[in-house]
């Protein structure tokens, strides 16, 4: 929990990792360069005191993350997003194993979180069977970019997806956590476009769709396809950092999306360990839009951060929240939620 000025806020943290990304781990120059490119992300966007070393950042220890986390970083519930690249680490980056091992030595505070990909085929479908028996997921991560052999990525709209997808529905796994974010050497930007959420989140009403990083570089791309399609929701790792190096241009985003979207579908995420969440529910707390952007994206209230930080995300994963830390309900023009088109900014009226 957070409280400042009397404001109480209960924290998800909707993507985190407890990754491998260290030398004696990589497989491959590959490997070498995807843990390099994480950490310029971690190095350019983040306060000085919050910077590691190189060393560190790729096989960081499992109790330093427990106290960044839980002691020093606020956070009531964590989410781990697994992240395999098996062609690129020996053990994998960040698999589902690697991190239940680390929830199970630590009940109550973690999340895990699943994974699957179509290019395994009726192996892959006994593979996430035996998952969602291990660990009863709640939820998958899916990293269409991922490099398997030749093919270099993947589609929601590949053959055998909708297979997983259905999958993942008759298992009750409705939270679909898929990664469309800025281009990671050495992935393919093309394979982290958000075009294929549209048709899936169509088909597979039930499911949630939470697009990890909202898209970026293609925010308005992900917008379009929020606004008419209920079901997808925005994660904001990725997004968040920027309130720290260009807090104009985080205004413009979180300004877009609350446009777009509403506050109940944008989920607070550190993207641990690129980022630290003490330093992120710190300043979002305290940040506000610039007065001479609130005319056209509004003004962030203290509820509007509740359901950010944590209320969506407890929502979505039938947490159990402590009483007291409650949020209203997001104002709507009907109870039409299909195809409602782009939202008042808070602060204003139709």
């Amino acid at each position: 929990m957070y409280t400042k000025d009397g404001e109480s806020y209960f924290i998800v943290d909707g993507h985190i990792h407890f990754w491998d990304g260290g030398e004696a781990n990589q497989r491959n120059r590959y490997g070498k360069g995807f843990t390099a490119c994480f950490y310029d992300y971690h190095r350019n966007l983040s306060p000085e005191e919050y910077v590691w070393d190189l060393e560190k950042f790729g096989n960081y220890p499992e109790d330093g993350m427990i106290a960044d986390l839980f002691d020093n970083g606020y956070v009531d519930k964590a989410i781990f997003q697994p992240t395999y690249l098996t062609d690129f680490y020996i053990n994998g980056f960040n698999t589902t194993e690697q991190d239940g091992a680390v929830a199970e030595r630590h009940p109550g505070k973690f999340i895990v979180n699943g994974s699957f990909d179509p290019r395994d085929g009726e192996n892959g479908l006994k593979a996430l069977e035996a998952l969602h028996e291990r660990w009863n997921l709640k939820g998958v991560k899916l990293y269409t970019a991922e490099w398997k052999g030749s093919s270099r990525g993947w589609k929601l709209s590949s053959p055998g997806a909708y297979d997983y997808l259905a999958k993942c529905e008759e298992l009750g796994i409705r939270n679909i956590h898929v990664h469309k974010g800025p281009t990671i050497y050495p992935l393919n930007r093309d394979a982290f476009d958000v075009q294929d959420v549209d048709e899936a989140a169509s088909m597979f009403p039930n499911l949630r769709f939470i697009v990890e990083h909202v898209g970026l570089p293609r925010l308005e791309d992900f917008c379009w396809i929020a606004t008419q399609e209920p079901n997808v929701y925005g994660g904001l790792a990725v997004a968040m950092p920027f309130i720290h190096t260009r807090p104009r241009y985080f205004a413009q985003v979180i300004g877009e999306l609350l446009y777009w979207l509403d506050e109940n579908r944008l989920l607070f995420a550190s993207d641990y360990a690129i980022w630290q969440p003490k330093w992120l529910v710190e300043k979002f707390v305290d940040f506000q839009i610039p007065d001479d952007m609130q005319s056209e994206y509004g003004v962030l209230t203290p509820d509007i951060k509740r359901k950010i930080l944590g209320l969506n995300a407890a929502a979505l994963y039938d947490l159990e929240v402590p009483a007291g830390v409650t949020a209203s309900p997001a104002p709507t023009d009907s109870g039409e939620t299909i195809g409602a088109g782009p939202k008042v900014p808070a602060g204003q009226s139709a």
